[in-house]
C-alpha cells in the first residue's frame, strides 16, 4: 500500500471508529507512532492542536498529513478525517429527527459520559508517559500540576499549554 492511501486510511479508520476527540487521538497514536512519526513528535502535534483554534481532530489530520507527504499529504489526511464524520452525522440528523422526543435517547446519552471521561483518562495517561522514558522529574511535575490548577480554575486551555510551554523552556534549559 503506497504512503498516500495508508494515509487516507489511517484518517477514515480513526475516525469510522472513534466516537470522540479524545478517543481519536488515542486512536491516532497507536496508528501513527512508529509508522508515520514519532512519539516525541506525536506529542507536538497534539500539544500544538490544542493550542491552536479549531478542530482538534482536523489540526492533527493536517500535521500528520504533512509529516507524512508535505502538502498532498495535509489535503489526503483530510480527506479522510472528514468524509467519516460528515456523512455519518448526515445520516445521525436523519434518524434524530424520527427519534428525539424517545425517553431512552437521554438515558442513552448520559450513559454514555462516563466511558468519554475513561477515554479522556487514557489519552491523558499515554501523552504523560512519554515524559516517563526516564522518569518523571520534579520540574515535569511542577508543569503537570500548575497546568492541572490552573485548568481546574477554568483557565482557557491555549492559555495553559503556552504558559506549560515558556515553563518548560525556563526549566528545561
Amino acid at each position: 500500500m503506497n504512503k498516500w492511501t495508508q494515509l487516507f486510511w489511517m484518517f477514515l479508520k480513526v475516525n469510522l471508529l472513534s466516537p470522540s476527540g479524545p478517543a481519536s487521538v488515542g486512536l491516532l497514536y497507536k496508528e501513527a507512532v512508529g509508522s508515520i512519526m514519532t512519539e516525541e513528535r506525536f506529542v507536538e502535534a497534539v500539544g500544538f492542536s490544542n493550542f491552536l483554534p479549531g478542530s482538534e481532530a482536523l489540526k492533527l489530520a493536517m500535521f500528520v498529513g504533512y509529516a507524512a507527504g508535505g502538502v498532498p499529504g495535509v489535503f489526503i489526511a483530510l480527506l479522510g478525517a472528514v468524509l467519516p464524520p460528515t456523512v455519518m452525522m448526515f445520516v445521525v440528523a436523519l434518524i434524530l429527527q424520527q427519534v428525539q422526543h424517545e425517553g431512552w435517547l437521554e438515558g442513552f446519552v448520559k450513559g454514555m459520559s462516563p466511558a468519554v471521561a475513561a477515554l479522556i483518562v487514557l489519552v491523558a495517561w499515554e501523552l504523560f508517559r512519554v515524559g516517563r522514558t526516564k522518569s518523571i522529574g520534579r520540574r515535569t511535575l511542577i508543569i503537570a500540576a500548575l497546568s492541572a490548577i490552573a485548568l481546574w480554575f477554568d483557565v482557557p486551555s491555549p492559555l495553559v499549554l503556552l504558559g506549560a510551554g515558556v515553563l518548560g523552556v525556563i526549566l528545561f534549559r
